[in-house]
């Protein structure tokens, strides 16, 4: 009977949490990425190489990179503000509308004419009798810093938000736009003003001193460590030492099949298994944008009032939620609340 108290009050309290995501203002940095899919029928084999011939049939761009972590806090209830940059061509014009589309704010997303849209299109092959397979993917991206006059606008608009949001989340997929310029420009702000600050890298997370929140994947952990982490005790230590290098409040490791571990100063490491759904299917389809679900979902908590361990358990269930379905998912908050149904 006390367990099942227990289990009622801690499910009532994540679900009190959830709510309070509506309306909180998220200042998104970072790489923004248009995911192009093209998707066709599989014909024939051409005559001239032993190549598949597909007669397209659908044609779309999503939101990728430091914009699929802003769809995700926007589906999620938040009021959500870009900064980064994007060509001036088709990819970028696409990625435009469809962030229109979400009632996302774009005044700090600048047009750079002197680099094109970072863009990942993905080549699917299938019908409606058959699944899709996912061919090939061809990445266009210029990964060099982010120059002038564009950084200076991202800089301005950054100074001038800052103060007006809850949380800045600043995700790096190394494509020239985390610069140390841009990392100046927000991070003494956003400490000074006491702003929920979550860093989520693919590398040198050491760059990101004092914020509230990193957030890596384990191989990311690894590599800025030096630990090859192959049992509790090594994780561990890539916590410690995570925790020590970035003077961080708080680590978020993501482990794929292992789940999660949290880890901040002066408490015993978290360490969550994969969040049981028991009215979903148990089959992973697709992991690909986990992290950044992950990373927007925390954040989100943070600012609604949740520990770092509450956060995480809700970041947990997020990732149970949108691995099993297919390409970059998100939630809403009803969903993620039927995952704590009483």
């Amino acid at each position: 009977m006390a367990i099942n108290t227990t289990f009622h009050i801690v499910a009532a309290r994540l679900q009190a949490l959830i709510s309070g995501f509506t309306g909180k203002r998220i200042l998104v940095i970072g790489d923004m990425v248009a995911d192009e899919y093209l998707i066709g029928n599989p014909t024939r084999i051409a005559r001239e190489a032993p190549v598949l011939i597909l007669e397209l049939n659908e044609e779309r761009t999503i939101p990728g990179g430091a914009t699929n972590v802003a769809v995700n806090a926007r589906t999620l209830g938040a009021e959500v503000y870009l900064a980064g940059v994007v060509g001036n061509d088709l990819p970028g014009q696409r990625l435009r509308k469809a962030i229109s589309d979400l009632e996302m704010y774009q005044e700090g997303l600048v047009t750079d004419p002197q680099r094109p849209t970072s863009t990942k299109t993905r080549i699917m092959a299938g019908s409606s009798q058959v699944v899709r397979q996912h061919i090939v993917r061809v990445d266009r991206v210029d990964t060099s810093e982010v120059g002038e006059p564009s950084r200076g606008q991202i800089i301005e608009y950054i100074q001038r938000v800052l103060p007006t949001v809850d949380a800045v989340m600043l995700s790096d997929y190394e494509n020239g736009m985390i610069s140390p310029a841009i990392i100046e420009s927000c991070l003494p702000l956003a400490c000074q003003l006491k702003k929920v600050i979550i860093a989520d890298s693919h590398g040198k997370l050491f760059r990101f001193q004092g914020v509230t929140a990193l957030t890596p994947n384990q191989p990311e952990a690894e590599l800025a460590t030096g630990i090859t982490i192959t049992n509790e005790e090594q994780l561990n230590e890539a916590g410690r030492r995570l925790l020590e290098g970035s003077k961080a409040q708080s680590i978020l490791i993501t482990r794929g099949s292992e789940g999660m571990s949290l880890f901040v100063v002066d408490a015993e490491p978290l360490h969550l298994p994969i969040f049981p759904l028991n009215h979903h299917s148990s089959e992973i389809v697709d992991t690909n944008g986990a992290g950044d679900t992950v990373a927007a979902t925390f954040t989100l908590a943070l600012t609604a009032g949740a520990s770092f361990a509450e956060a995480a358990y809700l970041a947990n269930a997020a990732a149970a939620l949108v691995v099993r379905r297919l390409g970059c998912a998100t939630n809403t908050p009803q969903e993620l609340m039927e995952a704590f149904a009483i």
